[in-house]
């Protein structure tokens, strides 16, 4: 007979979900956002990977998982970027057999209380993105200037990769399992923009079924946001980085292709 703690509970048809929060100098937020979190979709389990706040989130975070054992800590060793805390939190997701792996902010710009309605999208999809830019979706208290570079960003995106999503650069997502072990992770290197623009593109080459649902997003109330001209040039030069990359990719495809087809020529 199945021992109680071997039981996993089935969240809205999706199975074990891990939501992994990345932290750094979320100290006036980590508890809100887990709070929310655990009354939005209660059988969810959380993961804060935290970069070695100097504020002292770890400490906090972890006195939230010795209070309730679906919240988890990841102390990582120092700051290293959005990227690599995602990809260590993928790691240790698919070491203990989750099913499903959730992005989201700490800052509350990502409202947890959209995640049921993210986990029913993903029973049909392998890739679900909360996004800003579908119709339904509404952001809120961002400066134009702000709406621009994230519009024209997600354009530029769309356009130079082919990704066929409007808002690549999104970063409140739903990864089922799966196409999380067909990606190749070990190669990704971007953080910020990129990283999410990177892993877009990723589950699309990999023929995954991405699906967008719109959200309400916010900007934050507490603390400071982590976003610099740095993050954004990185974001420009990886995208048309790869874009040239896969052209003379299709380029000596194309050109192999017609080879072939001339030397079977009669």
């Amino acid at each position: 007979m199945a021992q109680l703690s071997d039981i996993r509970p089935v969240v809205f048809g999706v199975g074990r979900v891990l939501v992994v929060i990345p932290t750094y100098n979320e100290a006036d937020n980590v508890a809100a956002i887990v709070r929310r979190v655990r009354r939005a979709a209660p059988q969810v389990e959380i993961l804060v990977a935290d970069d070695n706040s100097p504020d002292g989130t770890g400490a906090l975070a972890a006195a939230l998982a010795r209070d309730d054992g679906q919240v988890h800590v990841l102390h990582r060793d120092g700051k290293r970027g959005l990227g690599a805390a995602y990809l260590a939190g993928f790691a240790w997701a698919r070491q203990r057999g989750y099913d499903a792996v959730v992005e989201m902010d700490a800052d509350g710009s990502h409202a947890p209380e959209d995640l049921p309605a993210l986990l029913r999208a993903a029973r049909d999809a392998d890739v679900v993105i909360g996004s800003r830019w579908t119709r339904g979706a509404r952001v809120l208290n961002w400066p134009l200037r702000r709406l621009m570079l994230s519009r024209c960003g997600n354009l530029y995106a769309r356009l130079a990769l082919g990704v066929p999503v409007a808002d690549a650069t999104g970063g409140y997502r739903v990864y089922r399992a799966a196409v999380l072990d067909a990606l190749d992770l070990e190669s990704v290197c971007s953080q910020g923009y990129s990283f999410q623009v990177e892993l877009s593109r990723l589950a699309h080459r990999a023929g995954a079924r991405i699906v967008e649902v719109p959200i309400t997003f916010a900007e934050r109330e507490r603390g400071t946001s982590k976003m610099s001209p740095l993050i954004v040039a990185e974001a420009l030069w990886r995208i048309t980085g790869w874009a040239m990359r896969d052209r003379r990719t299709a380029v000596r495809r194309g050109w192999r292709a017609a080879t072939v087809g001339q030397a079977r020529w009669p």
